[in-house]
């Protein structure tokens, strides 16, 4: 393939490569010439190829695998949270909340029609601006912050990176990850640098690692992370404030998804004296997942930057949908019911835990919405039985960051909505699966 890849500088051989891309001659998935061999053929310097790679790689045309070589980028397939497409099996992968367990917004919507609202005035409606300032300042009491909404918490994320970073920066991820995290990193052409997460959430020596390999940016869930259900601890999130304090312009972003849910207290990664940070808590796992509304608390430096982000497209998030939040996150019966939810998640995840438990599996009672079973054997092969008995699950799989990493052994189950007979029943199906 050397032989067809043209230029003498690195931006013509950078665009040569690219006319190949796009002429379909190099496909998804090909393996581009070493440097050094491609040197040798164009008669060019090492340093010259070195940096039309680089090029590409920052364009997110190519992928450097280290010793595998480059390859020509493609569209990655990204598993997605929810329920699953065109299946007659029984979902406990989901990762949903429980319907029944949302407030009813009829009432509120009742309440929220008004004047419209028209260009050029305020983005944020007065009263959930009001709202969630009180809400963030609880928990960043030492902090200088400003608020912003957005379309949910990827939206949020999305637009705090691009903000921030460049194509090829690296940003620190929780291992096992967020599938949302995941697909959003690999779409901004970011490096994921993945940090292990154990029973009190992100390691210390693992921060440490991904600040010495430059990450510039560390997201981080403090409490129900996903898939795991850990929180953070206030030791581990102490030891991780002290790692952070000699790099106080890397930006944190926490994303507080279960905010209103958690049994858990918050315990934060953000010192008084960060400098870049933003704690992002949507509304999706309890006003439900249409409600595509987060709010973020960030630094004012990244609140301008954030709203230059949101400025070319979508302004601002619709001040109905803004009002619909308010009303509900104001009526004392929605937030009985929430806080019902949140018991309900943790009362009916504990009692399937102790199940596993009686029958020699690891599981221990999470925060969130699902459980992270640890198995004795593959979780593929144990989720290959258990889809012949009815069931679908995910397997830890899919959320590593690392697509050369050892076989999970860990399923995520969403069970919370099953009968005590169906726990039952899965139950001794999950114990047959796994001998």
């Amino acid at each position: 393939m050397s032989d067809r890849i043209t230029g003498s500088t690195a931006a013509e051989i950078a665009d040569s490569v690219r006319a190949l891309r796009d002429r379909g001659i190099l496909l998804p998935g090909a393996l581009l010439p070493p440097v050094r061999e491609l040197a040798a053929t164009l008669g060019v310097n090492r340093n010259t190829a070195v940096a039309a790679y680089r090029q590409l790689a920052q364009a997110g045309l190519v992928l450097s695998r280290g010793r595998a070589g480059t390859t020509v980028a493609g569209i990655e397939a990204v598993a997605q949270e929810g329920y699953a497409a065109d299946t007659v099996l029984r979902d406990i992968g989901t990762g949903n909340p429980d319907p029944a367990r949302i407030p009813d917004p009829s009432a509120a919507l009742m309440t929220i029609a008004s004047r419209p609202v028209l260009y050029g005035e305020p983005v944020i409606d007065p009263g959930l601006e009001e709202w969630a300032r009180r809400w963030m300042a609880a928990d960043l009491p030492d902090a200088d912050f400003r608020i912003t909404v957005t379309s949910g918490a990827v939206d949020a994320v999305e637009r705090l990176l691009a903000q921030a970073l460049m194509r090829d920066d690296a940003v620190a991820l929780e291992d096992p990850c967020f599938l949302a995290s995941i697909h959003t990193v690999r779409l901004g052409g970011y490096r994921a640098v993945p940090v292990p997460v154990d029973d009190q959430g992100m390691t210390v020596d693992g921060l440490r690692a991904a600040l010495d390999a430059g990450v510039r940016a560390v997201i981080c869930t403090p409490r129900a992370q996903n898939p795991t259900g850990v929180g953070l601890t206030a030791q581990r999130a102490a030891e991780l404030r002290g790692v952070l304090a000699d790099h106080p312009y890397v930006l944190i972003i926490e994303d507080d998804h279960f905010s209103l849910l958690s049994q858990r207290p918050y315990e934060s990664l953000i010192s008084e004296d960060h400098r870049r940070f933003a704690l992002v808590r949507s509304v999706s796992k309890f006003l439900g997942p249409d409600m595509c509304l987060a709010i973020a608390a960030t630094d004012p430096d990244t609140a301008e930057r954030l709203a230059m982000r949101l400025s070319p497209g979508t302004t601002w998030v619709s001040h109905l949908l803004q009002r619909l939040a308010l009303a509900q996150l104001t009526d004392e019966d929605a937030m009985t019911t929430v806080a019902t939810a949140g018991a309900h998640y943790a009362e009916r995840n504990a009692a399937f835990a102790a199940r596993l438990r009686a029958h020699g599996i690891d599981a221990a009672p999470p925060d969130g919405l699902s459980l992270w079973v640890r198995l004795p054997r593959p979780a593929r092969e144990v989720a290959e039985h258990l889809m012949r008995r009815g069931w679908l699950a995910r397997t830890g799989d899919e959320f590593s960051l690392d697509d050369r990493a050892d076989p999970s052994h860990h399923l995520r189950l969403t069970v919370h909505d099953l009968t005590d007979a169906e726990a039952d029943t899965l139950v001794a199906d999950l114990v047959a699966a796994a001998r």
